[in-house]
């Protein structure tokens, strides 16, 4: 009983937590210097957005945030933050770049807003990123519901785990498509954005697999096109319910379309599996990352069954098209824990000139045969593709619209092969460094390919300093970029950044008698 007692007074005792504990901040300044016609690759690419292609950019940036870890422990969390920044050279005045709130139960978390979402599978700070959900636009207001870390299967004794992630939002890029294209080219005005995502992992603690499926779909809103002066086509693409469910699972179809129906909307994802080997000296994953913009590419595998004459759109024949394996990201990341000069090695590889070929026929009535080639990866015929503010949504080797001085919102580099390293480590306590290279070899697109293959190469090197004692919480990164080839051009910048960091603080203070 005294024991009973004494938990409880213990229990009673214990501080109430409030929504203002943990409360984290930070501030940072930066400004970007460039030679050339654009800031080079890596000082704006991988940033969530948060970047400017112009040879002189800068801003002054700060944020409040309540991680949901300051409920560890608890069943239940709650955890908020707001993120601005006040930027020159950028494509606005001021970036509402974060703001959200989020509830845990147990395992689950429900976050409503626009919030950072890091890569899967992938490292966050040496890859070239991800090809469905990458790190280099800005982020989506969204609903989203998620399992954001491995849950152990009950009966499985830990071999069985799953994590995933299921979300609905708009785009917040529709004034600045109009703005962008200047109303001569094709945009659109309050797309609805869907993703969903499911991993699951098998194995003991040091040996694990991972394998994965991430799905995304852009919808509704208006479409404008322009064909000439006085021909303006408007599409008001459908957002009811049926549309959110189709969004789900990939089905219906646009309104401009007749006999030939796909899938309503932009539905891309990525089939993705990483092999790890966990040592007390070493780690290493090993990881591959599958594109796809419809079901051809995504089960390499099309319907081609169809009958003749009265009945050359029915299916009456078990007959179908194989597709090739060939276009994919591979990867090797080695973590070498007790050697701090050089930490971390990336290496990729990436194929992305195939896209189930270059022939794309629907079958007719004097010719059955159905080949879905010419899939246009980031491209789409009524929406303006896997973007969002002009950065592609996935890897930044894609040609961000951005970059396309005719104001048209369309990734006119989707064809491409490219290889790309990254190094870093951490060789005196405090003192940081990264170093990015990549060479790319650019075909543009099937649609509009260009007249010769493009070569192009980019590299990084970026140090990171953070103060140990007399300024704690204070970093100061310095960072040189460069890009040479026909590709984007020949640029050099330099990039400064000074940031702090820290915990605020609200205790009560006692009062003097």
């Amino acid at each position: 009983m005294m024991l009973s007692l004494g938990c409880s007074l213990a229990m009673s005792a214990q501080p109430r937590r409030s929504l203002l504990d943990s409360l984290h901040y930070h501030v940072e300044m930066q400004a970007t210097l460039s030679n050339g016609d654009h800031t080079p690759l890596w000082l704006n690419a991988n940033r969530y957005g948060l970047s400017s292609l112009k040879t002189s950019n800068g801003y002054l940036r700060g944020s409040v945030e309540r991680p949901l870890s300051a409920d560890k422990g608890r069943r239940w969390g709650i955890g908020y933050g707001v993120d601005v920044a006040v930027p020159m050279g950028f494509t606005s005045h001021f970036v509402l770049h974060q703001a959200y709130a989020e509830v845990r139960w147990l395992k689950g978390v429900l976050t409503v807003g626009a919030k950072e979402y890091p890569m899967e599978l992938k490292n966050q700070h040496l890859s070239s990123g991800s090809q469905t959900f990458g790190i280099n636009a800005r982020p989506i207001p969204q609903i989203r519901l998620a399992l954001p870390d491995y849950w152990k299967v009950p009966l499985t004794k830990g071999w069985l785990a799953i994590k995933g992630h299921l979300a609905y939002g708009m785009m917040t890029d529709g004034k600045w498509q109009k703005d962008f294209t200047a109303r001569r080219s094709k945009y659109v005005e309050h797309g609805l954005y869907h993703s969903k995502a499911g991993y699951l992992r098998i194995g003991p603690k040091n040996i694990t697999l991972e394998l994965g499926l991430e799905m995304a779909c852009q919808f509704g809103g208006t479409t404008y096109n322009f064909y000439n002066s006085d021909h303006t086509v408007k599409i008001e693409n459908a957002s009811n319910l049926s549309s959110f469910i189709h969004a789900l699972i990939p089905s219906g179809g646009e309104k401009v379309e007749d006999q030939y129906r796909n899938t309503e909307g932009n539905n891309l994802g990525s089939w993705v599996a990483r092999l790890n080997f966990d040592y007390p000296a070493w780690r290493l994953g090993v990881y591959a990352d599958h594109f796809f913009e419809d079901h051809s590419a995504m089960f390499l595998l099309d319907y081609d069954g169809y009958g003749e004459g009265a009945d050359w759109n029915k299916k009456k024949k078990s007959r179908y098209l194989l597709y090739d394996l060939k276009d994919m990201m591979c990867g090797i990341e080695l973590n070498l824990k007790r050697f701090k000069y050089l930490e971390n090695i990336v290496l990729e590889y990436i194929y992305t000139k195939y896209q189930s070929g270059a022939v794309y026929h629907d079958h007719t009535r004097s010719i059955s045969d159905h080949i879905g080639g010419l899939d246009d990866y980031y491209n789409h015929y009524v929406l303006t593709g896997w973007q969002h503010w002009g950065m592609v949504m996935g890897n930044p080797l894609y040609t961000s619209p951005l970059y396309n001085a005719d104001g048209e919102v369309y990734v006119h580099n989707n064809r491409f092969a490219a290889v790309h390293l990254g190094l870093s480590g951490t060789p005196v306590p405090g003192f940081h460094y990264r170093l990015l290279g990549t060479w790319q070899s650019s075909l543009g697109t099937y649609k509009r390919p260009f007249a010769k293959e493009h070569e192009h190469g980019s590299i990084l090197l970026e140090t990171t300093y953070r103060f140990q004692h007399v300024l704690e919480g204070w970093s100061i990164t310095g960072a040189f970029g460069a890009d040479f080839g026909e590709l984007l051009g020949h640029n050099y910048g330099c990039q400064f950044t000074v940031r702090k960091e820290g915990v605020l603080s609200f205790k009560k203070k006692k009062s003097q008698k």
